[in-house]
């Protein structure tokens, strides 16, 4: 299972939400490459890189911090937030992302989202399944879509999707553990998915459960940044992880 450190922008710093609320902004350090390079120096190898400000907006506002990251560490980087069109969904290859979440975009233009894994291939896409009451959220979490979450990653793994990112929102910076019943449902009769937890991870043992229950990759946020877990037990997960 990928250990994912996140890391999520406004203005150039690093922040984090509480589901999804922006008026719930904390903000934990003024530079995201610091805050990479401490992930890197652990041992940690992916990086989880969304701009809060271009979800929301409709178009990549902290390219520049992509950028940064990208050429100053060796972290494999998947980058959301604000890929709308095909200029930009190349713009966040060329800065430096391994692969792109296609979230907003997914629910609202799925024909273009198609014609993309058709140009890019399956391995630079990841599909971004961010749920809300059950329907798929869109532009930063703060619109529900007409989709019901099931049905819609069915739709993309039937095109040749296979990574998922999945948020229950409802969990997201609440630190209250991840909706394991959510991913055991969705795992449960989709053998080509490949998905990656998001929201509420708060402990190894969450951590522990997730790996149990098939997950192919966990992103950790708040738990990190407010000392929930430490990146040495991160680190040390890894290793256990690895070997096993």
């Amino acid at each position: 299972m990928d250990l994912i450190p996140a890391i999520d922008i406004i203005k150039g710093a690093c922040v984090r939400l509480s589901q999804g609320d922006y008026a719930s902004k904390k903000e934990y350090g003024a530079d995201p490459l610091e805050m990479a390079k401490r992930f890197e120096d652990f041992g940690l190898h992916r990086l989880h890189l969304v701009d809060l400000e271009g979800a929301k907006g409709g178009e990549i506002i902290n390219i520049k911090t992509l950028e940064r990251i990208a050429n100053h560490t060796k972290l494999v980087i998947d980058f959301g937030g604000g890929i709308k069109t095909t200029e930009s969904l190349k713009m966040a290859f060329e800065s430096g992302a391994s692969m792109v979440t296609c979230g907003s975009i997914a629910a609202k233009e799925s024909e273009l989202v198609f014609q993309w894994l058709e140009t890019f291939g399956k391995d630079k896409l990841i599909l971004g399944a961010d749920a809300k009451d059950g329907n798929i959220a869109t532009t930063g979490w703060t619109e529900s879509s007409k989709w019901k979450i099931g049905p819609f990653i069915d739709m993309f793994l039937q095109k040749g999707f296979e990574r998922v990112i999945c948020t229950d929102i409802a969990c997201d910076g609440m630190l209250g553990g991840p909706s394991f019943a959510l991913y055991r449902n969705l795992l449960e009769t989709r053998e080509n998915l490949r998905l990656i937890a998001s929201g509420g991870i708060s402990s190894i043992e969450d951590l522990r459960l997730l790996k149990t229950i098939g997950l192919d990759g966990a992103i950790i946020g708040k738990a990190l940044y407010e000392g929930h877990i430490s990146l040495g037990q991160l680190s040390a997960f890894k290793e256990e992880s690895d070997a096993s």
